[in-house]
């Protein structure tokens, strides 16, 4: 007999993980990675110098937190600036400055759109969320999902940057389990850049001249 396929939270986790790893290393043009030891938690909190925090809602209820110490947070903003063709003179010095936070704010908001994109395709699960918020703090802050969770996990991850800075992700979410019963297909992931680029090959290729056999009699009866 065929055994199903069964995810689990910590599946969902390391699915939202690779999400931040692939996210934030293609935009900043530098690795992040994430540690392959899970740390168990009671509570999600945001801590200084920036946090973020994300609450999720449909397929399944939880609440992502991100946790930036301000030197993580300056290399993923001056990274992704400088990326984006900012010069190092005009780029913010200070991780409380609104531009820190603004950049980070879109990062993150990119991060989620990927990990709902997965989650979507690969467990065939529609899940929304609120627009990722960002505040720089200097004290910590506990957080809980505004739901009643009938068997809440909470799970830390740390990360590190190229710089060697890290950061904290923190999921907090009811214990679940999603089974396949049937096999599905998944729909391929559409690279918006990878499309503008091939169209923008294709408008820019030079046109090749068809290939006409000439009459060299003709031409001579023509005088040309």
């Amino acid at each position: 007999m065929k055994k199903n396929k069964v995810i689990t939270t910590d599946d969902i986790l390391l699915k939202l993980c690779q999400s931040f790893s692939g996210v934030l290393s293609a935009a900043t043009d530098s690795p992040v990675s994430y540690s392959a030891m899970v740390q168990k938690i009671n509570k999600t909190s945001l801590k200084p110098d920036i946090g973020c925090f994300v609450l999720f809602d449909g397929g399944f209820t939880g609440l992502v937190v991100t946790n930036f110490s301000h030197q993580a947070a300056l290399e993923l903003y001056q990274s992704y600036m400088l990326k984006m063709g900012m010069s190092a003179e005009e780029l913010a010095i200070h991780h409380s400055s609104d531009e820190v936070a603004d950049v980070l704010g879109e990062l993150m908001n990119q991060v989620v759109g990927d990990f709902t994109g997965k989650i979507r395709r690969e467990l065939q699960v529609s899940i929304t969320q609120n627009q990722p918020k960002m505040l720089a703090l200097n004290k910590q802050v506990l957080l809980s999902v505004d739901t009643n969770l009938d068997r809440p996990q909470a799970r830390r991850v740390s990360f590190t940057t190229e710089k060697n800075n890290i950061f904290y992700l923190e999921l907090a979410m009811d214990k679940t389990e999603f089974i396949q019963l049937e096999e599905f297909d998944q729909n391929e992931v559409c690279d918006p850049d990878q499309i503008i680029a091939a169209a923008q090959s294709h408008s820019h290729s030079p046109l090749k001249p068809s290939s006409v056999e000439i009459d060299l009699d003709l031409l001579d009866e023509l005088g040309i």
